[in-house]
């Protein structure tokens, strides 16, 4: 079904009838630069988004569902009935104002709140890889337009209908529109002109590639022709909107048995109940949460009850309306509604921060996490690889200089020295350090000079100049850089425009291509002008670390087998080493000399790669060959030494976790001793281990195949678990969590890959990669790093953290001015008049006025608050605990306590001093001048209790330190922070102020005062109130001074300016003494800590 308002997607034929260059030229598209940015826009306002009608989006009756049945509606609900059932007409109308106006306003702020977290999730949602510009940019798949040239990868979700211009090995399982499980395997070569759309189904053209679709194998780039309700899944759409019941909720006698149908209907009655009250979906915050409220629901009918008996049940309408006070005293009306508004808030900041949430629950999580494992390539490091060193066996060692620009390959000189030589024995190995940068023989790339050509006619040609003039290209150099540049899915070419070289694909690939590039040799290169056709693809596995082609030159019928990978992989295929004269059998000495070259560039940081070929006997690609028939038999042409630094603020971001309690774990799949280097350089491990105990040193970093080998018995029994772990498969990765998990550890995993599923849903935080990740990975993950960068993790863990201590503060402020009005209240029973019924200190209209207008928007304020300046410095909070830690437990009981107790003073001093113990006649219902004593009373607790819940709002900015020194270490040198602390939350301070403020109309204003709130004008108890506020702030600053002098739920025990003991730290250059190593229960749930202790 067309969209309205947008120009329909149509053609003279459906495109699989149609040749790509016609499509690519009616799109006005180009299969190497694809369209512009200002194409897309221009596109997109022409065909319109590319998503489904009625896809996804906040229904609008459910959030107003949410609002009528949450705990406090109920409540006052009741105390509306009520109201009306005892005639207190005023009352009840005020109320049912409150309700209606609660229910609008927090169906706008949660309607709204929805909407943004929804548009923030589809930032996570299956994303293109699209060519804009001759640049790949990766972007939301509801921003694809006709006329895109996307890339799809095995674990892409297709993003639109696709018209295959380019694949290789290309398989997507389409049971999504055609009900095959068999995956359908793409072919570009048939010709489908002589057939007509009807004739040829869905599954047989075998030139497109569906929207929803998934790559399973291999793959494919394509134009863009049909998006959102023009794709073949939109006219299906229907079918993909349905709603998925929980197991056990069908009504089918056949699938459960006779008894099913009643079983069914009860769950789905359960189900429903649960989703009315909340109590069944969201986040454990928000459920837990929405217990609390129920559980405070039932407070309220017990106080109710608690009334009544006080009364002997004789319930008068003075009786009920008191009753009503209670209930709606305990409930903290806007506790959900600050919650929301505050988890939105943080999605926002983060996604500033790079970091996309898909699964609220994340955030929460987020601030206990106490492991990071991470990847190394793109994560720690940047992802923009350039081949350093090349070892040519029999040739020597080919080195790249002065090479900034991965992409450049006229940047940069290129020498070519002599190798190491190998040391037989392994006592006279040389342990000299690398210098990844040494010049042996060199000349500029670009100035098209060789001094030293004469001399040596092994030197290499320069990269700009003819090939055929340079000789020096030899047999051995030509045969490698040849299966560098085929056996390699990267694209390098000069935007002549703009004059600057473009790279697409994987920067291991790029960096190769790269050098193959140098030498004029690039792939397509070798197609184009030396005649290779490719036949057959066999996609780097990460399980067996390697990639092969298969090509053909010219009309030959030999064909040629390309492979690289892990030099340990390759190595044991091969069968010889070098080409021409310098070839040798592979024995084990040749082999172990192999391996000396490629520890000795692992050392320098390098990551190697083995290039390997074979000849083949004739292959007409028609039938699949079995993988291992393919590599084995290989000639080792030589390694390739690629470097890709570590980002700049890897470091920083390294020693930050260690601050914070935090271990990182670089799981990776280059060589020890690559990853050995790059750890080193960030600061994952020590760069001199000689000063640790033994078992310490062994265990900090590993070989995959090591630690897969272990038991789960042998792992515990590790005084550490590795650090780094290289070589790493997806299974190693899920050993690891679960090793984490049975010490008690709270862990974020990243990955990128397909096969990297089950480790991110494993985890406790699954991290996906936002610009690298497949589909699959991110459809796995709670978080999506849109930078893939390491330190937008810990910004994540920061960010986390700051929330979790904001919904601390205002779950603590919004609590204790409950706990305060219930002691009031409850209290109060023992204030009876005349009549024998008892007087209510606060009116329930002043209770509604305190908790919906005082307390709300300073809580909303305390839910902004930035974080706090030892955030990053703390152990990260106990998951199992929650937000309800026994420091806020016992702080809401205590400063509630203080609250209740000076408004309850107040309240007895006027009564009982100047008023001579004078409660009026009927105080609860109607003024009359009795009651001036009482009106008056009143008055006074409720400004009271008003400013000191505002007071608390700025006392809760931090629970330990003292309001007049919130950061220690403010670098500005006031003496006296105070006013520039509670003006730096601006929300907050005038939250406060104007909230203040609003007391004064409240008590003056005739008619509102006497009818409504029940109270009325004061003189000389304005010094009661202010007094109060005084008495307070001391009692808190005192608790607080309690705390931090005892070191009451300090975090670990540790207090603020205690020094902490010394140990191994990652991210820091120097390490201290080991004098003793041992475990400790603290150890098993922030990872082992090694002591330095006092002798």
């Amino acid at each position: 079904m067309p969209s309205k308002g947008y120009t329909p997607q149509e053609y003279p034929k459906h495109p699989f009838l149609l040749p790509s260059e016609e499509l690519i030229n009616q799109l006005q598209s180009d299969d190497e630069t694809g369209i512009s940015p200002a194409k897309a826009q221009e596109a997109q306002r022409t065909y319109g988004p590319n998503k489904l009608e009625g896809e996804g989006g906040i229904k609008w009756y459910s959030v107003l569902l949410k609002q009528v049945s949450n705990a406090m509606i109920l409540v006052l609900v009741l105390a509306m009935a009520l109201s009306y059932g005892v005639t207190d007409y005023i009352e009840g109308g005020v109320i049912t104002a409150v309700i209606i106006l609660n229910v609008a306003i927090g169906f706008y702020q949660e309607f709204q709140a929805e909407k943004k977290m929804d548009s923030l999730r589809a930032l996570s949602s299956p994303s293109a890889a699209v060519l804009r510009d001759g640049h790949i940019e990766t972007i939301p798949s509801g921003e694809v337009v006709p006329g895109d040239i996307v890339q799809v990868k095995t674990g892409d979700t297709i993003p639109a209908d696709l018209r295959l211009i380019d694949a290789m090995n290309l398989e997507c399982d389409e049971k999504i529109l055609t009900g095959e499980a068999m995956p359908v395997a793409k072919d570009l070569k048939i010709d489908f002109s002589s057939n007509n759309e009807l004739e040829t189904g869905v599954g047989d053209r075998l030139n497109m590639a569906y929207s929803s679709s998934t790559v399973t194998k291999g793959r494919g780039k394509g134009i863009v022709v049909f998006t959102g309700m023009y794709t073949e899944i939109g006219r299906i759409a229907a079918s993909m909107q349905g709603k998925t019941r929980k197991p056990g909720r069908s009504l089918s006698r056949r699938k459960g048995g006779p008894m099913q149908p009643a079983k069914g209907i009860a769950l789905r009655i359960w189900d429903g109940i649960g989703q009315f009250l909340g109590l069944t979906v969201g986040t454990p915050l928000q459920k837990k949460l929405s217990k609390l409220a129920y559980v405070l629901f039932g407070c309220a009918l017990l106080l109710a009850i608690i009334v009544f008996g006080v009364n002997r049940f004789n319930v008068t309408n003075e009786v009920a309306i008191y009753a009503i006070s209670t209930g709606i005293a305990i409930i903290p009306e806007s506790l959900v509604a600050v919650l929301t508004i505050t988890m939105v808030v943080g999605m926002t900041q983060m996604r500033k921060r790079r970091v996309v949430i898909r699964q609220l629950s994340a955030l929460e999580a987020l601030g206990g996490v106490t492991n990071i494992c991470s990847d190394k390539t793109g994560t720690l490091t940047m992802g923009q690889m350039i081949t350093r060193k090349a070892w040519l066996p029999g040739v020597g060692m080919y080195s790249v200089n002065n090479a900034e620009e991965a992409a450049n390959p006229t940047k940069g000189t290129v020498s070519l020295g002599p190798a190491p030589e190998f040391a037989k024995n392994d006592g006279e190995k040389e342990k000299k350090p690398f210098d990844r940068d040494a010049p042996a023989v060199s000349w500029n790339l670009t100035s098209g000079k060789n001094p030293m050509a004469e001399k040596d006619d092994t030197m290499t040609a320069p990269a700009n100049l003819d090939l055929a003039e340079f000789p020096e290209v030899t047999a051995e150099l030509g045969a490698f850089l040849e299966s560098t540049a085929l056996c390699n899915l990267a694209a390098v070419r000069l935007d002549k425009q703009r004059n600057e070289w473009q790279a697409i694909g994987d920067p291991t690939e790029i960096a190769l291509q790269v050098f193959a590039h140098r030498f004029q040799l690039g792939k397509k290169t070798l197609q184009e002008q030396h005649g290779w056709t490719q036949l057959a693809e066999y996609p780097f596995d990460s399980s067996i670390k390697r990639m092969s082609v298969i090509y053909r030159k010219g009309d030959k019928e030999n064909t040629h087998i390309f492979c690289k990978g892990a030099v340990e992989r390759i190595v044991d295929l091969c069968t010889h080493i070098g080409t021409g004269s310098d070839q040798r059998t592979v024995t084990a000495e040749v082999k172990e000399e192999v391996l000396d070259q490629m520890t000795r560039l692992a050392q320098q940081g390098l990551r190697v790669m083995a290039i390997a070929q074979r000849q083949y006997s004739a292959y007409d690609g028609q039938i699949e060959i079995p993988r291992e028939d393919i590599e084995k038999n290989l000639t080792l042409l030589g390694l390739a030494g690629l470097y890709d630094p570590p980002r700049l603020e890897t470091k920083d971001a390294v020693r930050e976790c260690a601050t914070a309690g935090i271990k990182v774990h670089m799981l990776t799949g280059d060589h020890p001793s690559t990853a050995e280097a790059i750890a080193k350089e960030v600061g994952i491990i020590p760069t001199n281990r000689s000063s640790l105990p033994h078992s310490v040193a062994s265990s900090l970093v590993k070989a995959a195949s090591e630690f897969d080998a272990m038991t789960e018995d042998e792992i515990d029994a590790l005084p550490t678990l590795p650090l780094v772990i290289a070589r790493c498969a997806p299974s190693t990765k899920t050993r690891m969590i679960a090793a984490l998990h049975r010490r008690r550890a709270f862990c974020a995993m990243t990955g990128d890959g397909v096969n990297d599923a089950p480790s991110l849903q494993a985890a406790d935080v699954g991290i996906a990669m936002g610009l690298a990740g497949s589909d699959v990975a991110k459809g796995a993950s709670d978080i999506v790093l849109t930078d893939d960068n390491f330190a937008s993790i810990v910004n994540a863990i920061e960010e986390g953290r700051r929330m979790f201590d904001n919904i601390q503060k205002f779950i603590l402020h919004l609590l204790t001015s409950n706990v305060a009005e219930v002691i009031l209240l409850i209290v109060g029973l023992g204030f009876q008049d005349e009549a024998g019924f008892s007087v209510f200190p606060l009116s329930p209209l002043q209770i509604l006025w305190i908790n919906m207008l005082t307390s709300s928007f300073p809580a909303f304020g305390l839910g902004r608050e930035k974080a706090s300046y030892d955030i990053m410095r703390r152990p990260p909070q106990k998951s199992k605990h929650g937000v309800f830690t026994g420091q806020v437990i016992v702080d809401m009981i205590v400063y509630g306590t203080i609250m209740g107790a000076c408004t309850l003073l107040t309240f007895v001093i006027i009564i009982y001093g100047p008023g001579n113990a004078n409660l009026g006649i009927d105080c609860n219902r109607y003024y009359s001048s009795s009651c001036d004593t009482v009106f008056r009373a009143r008055a006074a607790v409720f400004a009271e209790l008003t400013w000191l819940i505002l007071v608390s709002a700025w006392e809760f900015k931090n629970l330990r330190r003292s309001i007049f020194s919130l950061d220690p270490e403010r670098s500005d040198g006031s003496r006296f922070p105070f006013f520039k602390d509670i003006y730096e939350n601006k929300f907050l301070f005038y939250a406060v102020v104007i909230g203040a403020l609003s007391v004064f109309p409240a008590v003056y204003i005739p008619g509102l005062n006497t009818q409504v709130f029940k109270h009325m004008g004061i003189s000389w108890e304005w010094g009661l109130s202010l007094g109060s506020v005084v008495i307070f702030i001391a009692g808190v600053e005192a608790w607080k001074a309690c705390k931090r002098r005892f070191g009451w739920f300090a975090v670990s025990g540790v207090e603020e300016g205690e020094p902490r003991k010394l140990g191994l730290r990652q991210g820091f250059i120097s390490f201290s003494r080991a004098v003793s190593f041992r475990r400790s229960e603290s150890d098993l749930d922030r990872g082992v800590v090694l002591q330095s202790e006092k002798l």
